[in-house]
């Protein structure tokens, strides 16, 4: 109920209650009731992941924040609690390989406007299902997309997308739950439907690794973060490098461009200078056994 004004999606109200949930019935109490030793306790389970500690911490710290509002007189057991660190993750998009292998792999033809729509416009599977005619412009290639947490965005299309919506309805939902039309399909069934698809193609991995193979292979492509942060229609740089894998190519690239500067013969110049020609003639890698031996 305390989510119920605040503009979440209903995803995100049913895992409150889930938490919620199990937070009062280890608690055996209900949850205004907590103490903070009791939150601690709670979180604390060791059977819980570290996202799993930082999701719980945040629903009963807004659900004790709309409980003081409306309950001046009672405590927030999480208010002197620190909240739990998010662990950073590890990207995990799909390599240009498995990519091109999931577009030879058949398919229904609204199966390939899904996977184009989460490879190439970086969609999630909630905003995919949710994709109409009327959102889409031809003339001015863009896209209005109905985003996280009730953001809206008007996205830039690729050409892809552009050839793909000129075969799309021009009016009502591209993906409707059935024949009348009268809603969008389910969210989990697009992440079901990509999912199916790329386990034929024998490829590991969800829809939401079509996102993270969107924000690296910008990047990798050249695209600085700050635009593809605005593309993945992130809140912060931090969230979008997330999504990013850089390879060891990268890095070995990245420490080849290093080079050292000309420096003065300092005296610590000098002493180095000094300490290579004491090395023994005819010992390759050996020191003489004067200065600057290696014994």
């Amino acid at each position: 109920m305390f989510l119920l004004g605040a503009g979440v999606s209903d995803k995100r109200r049913r895992e409150a209650l889930i938490a919620l949930t199990a937070f009062e019935r280890f608690l055996g109490l209900a949850a205004y009731l907590a103490r903070p030793v009791d939150v601690s306790r709670f979180l604390g389970r060791p059977h819980l992941s570290p996202g799993s500690r930082h999701t719980y911490f945040g629903v009963l710290r807004s659900y004790f924040r709309w409980h003081i509002s409306v309950h001046p007189d009672h405590a927030d057991p999480t208010a002197a609690l620190p909240r739990p660190r998010q662990p950073s993750g590890i990207p995990k998009p799909l390599t240009q390989a498995q990519f091109e292998t999931l577009l030879r792999t058949p398919m229904h033809r609204k199966t390939h406007a899904m996977i184009l729509l989460a490879a190439l416009a970086g969609l999630r599977v909630h905003e995919i299902a949710k994709v109409r005619g009327e959102d889409v412009d031809l003339d001015e290639r863009t896209m209005f997309v109905y985003g996280k947490g009730q953001k809206e965005a008007l996205i830039p299309l690729h050409p892809q997308l552009v050839v793909l919506a000129e075969t799309m309805p021009r009016q009502g939902y591209w993906f409707p739950a059935n024949s009348r039309g009268s809603g969008p399909v389910r969210p989990g069934s697009v992440g079901r439907t990509i999912g199916n698809a790329m386990d034929r193609a024998q490829i590991p991995g969800s829809a939401h690794s079509l996102r993270h193979w969107f924000a690296t292979t910008l990047v990798r492509s050249g695209s600085d973060l700050r635009t593809v942060q605005t593309l993945m229609r992130h809140g912060s740089l931090q969230t979008t490098q997330r999504y990013v894998e850089v390879d060891a190519d990268a890095q070995v690239r990245a420490l080849d461009r290093l080079v050292l500067p000309t420096c003065d013969r300092s005296a610590s110049g000098a002493r180095s200078q000094e300490q290579l020609a004491t090395r023994a003639p005819g010992r390759p890698g050996g020191w003489s056994a004067g200065r600057g031996s290696a014994t």
